[in-house]
């Protein structure tokens, strides 16, 4: 059994946040990670354009970045597949594969996961023009031909967003209609260089070393198409990884943990901070600040539990 003031489940860019936060305020922490290397999504990245200070960092070596700082105040971390979470007496438990561990602040990191399309080269050409992150990566692609795969709000939003930089852009959806809001949809038909492309499938991803193509197939005629764009955003919806926590701590419909920026849940001593939380914009510096507030949050907790 492995005792601590405070745990973080999750090594991505929020749980790296938290873990430094948390040793700058001398708290006995430990981040429990179920993957190899610690950084999480940022890791598979090509390029990161927009976090203040490190302009075209590569993402592997900004996810390194994170974990040496953490490293160098001492953050201890396990590698460990996390099975089940319960509440005690005392905090938390928190079953693993390999060891058991108790806490008295937990701070849930785990993230999200973008829901993936399922056909060639999608795999290989991630992070060299397909993407799950218009915000992130469209101004790469600025005066170039892109297509959104996708027909709700994000993939709408995500299509006038590239509309004002790209020259053109290919909406692919599997229906007649899309499902974003009506506000949204009449701001996207006003855009004149935005192409529908209704009814229609991604089927294939072209390209070598970088996207050049995306094949479509119609749903209805069965007749394929070939898109020459240089970049496919694929927001075809996200996964949060929440199972965890879904008896302990409030989640929303989408299964994401109800949380404000401070990471209170409605679980006394559980917080949430990143992707796996409700928010409006999942970026890395969103995720970053949401680990230091919840370090703040974990500390008032514990001052309040030790004069109760």
């Amino acid at each position: 059994m492995v005792k601590k003031q405070l745990i973080i489940l999750g090594s991505g860019p929020a749980g790296l946040s938290a873990a430094i936060y948390a040793r700058r305020a001398e708290l006995d922490v430990l981040v429990i990670e179920k993957n190899a290397m610690s950084g999480g999504q940022v890791l598979n990245t090509y390029e990161v354009d927009n976090y203040p200070g490190l302009p075209g960092i590569n993402g592997f070596d900004m996810g390194m970045k994170f974990r040496e700082h953490a490293d160098r105040l001492g953050a201890a971390f396990a590698a460990d597949t996390i099975t089940e979470i319960a509440r005690t007496d005392e905090g938390y438990r928190l079953t693993g594969a390999a060891e058991t561990y108790e806490a008295e602040a937990l701070i849930v990191a785990t993230g999200a996961t973008h829901r993936k399309l399922g056909i060639a080269r999608e795999e290989e050409l991630t992070g060299r023009g397909v993407s799950y992150c218009a915000t992130c990566d469209g101004a790469f692609f600025r005066g170039r031909d892109v297509a959104v795969v996708g027909g709700g709000d994000v993939a709408v939003e995500d299509a006038i967003f590239l509309a004002r930089m790209c020259r053109r852009v290919y909406v692919v959806h599997r229906r007649d209609e899309l499902r974003a809001a009506k506000s949204l949809q009449a701001s996207l038909f006003a855009m004149e260089n935005v192409e529908m492309v209704w009814d229609s499938v991604a089927s294939e991803i072209t390209g070598e070393e970088l996207v050049d193509g995306l094949v479509v197939e119609n749903v209805k005629t069965q007749e394929k198409r070939r898109l020459e764009v240089d970049g496919i955003f694929v927001a075809v919806g996200i996964l949060p990884e929440s199972a965890l926590v879904s008896g302990l701590a409030e989640l929303d419909a989408g299964g994401y943990i109800r949380a404000g920026e401070d990471g209170v849940t409605s679980a006394p001593g559980l917080f949430a901070a990143g992707d796996v939380r409700t928010k409006k914009l999942r970026q890395i510096v969103t995720a970053v600040a949401d680990g230091a507030n919840c370090v703040t949050s974990v500390e008032q907790y514990l001052q309040n539990k030790g004069q109760g």
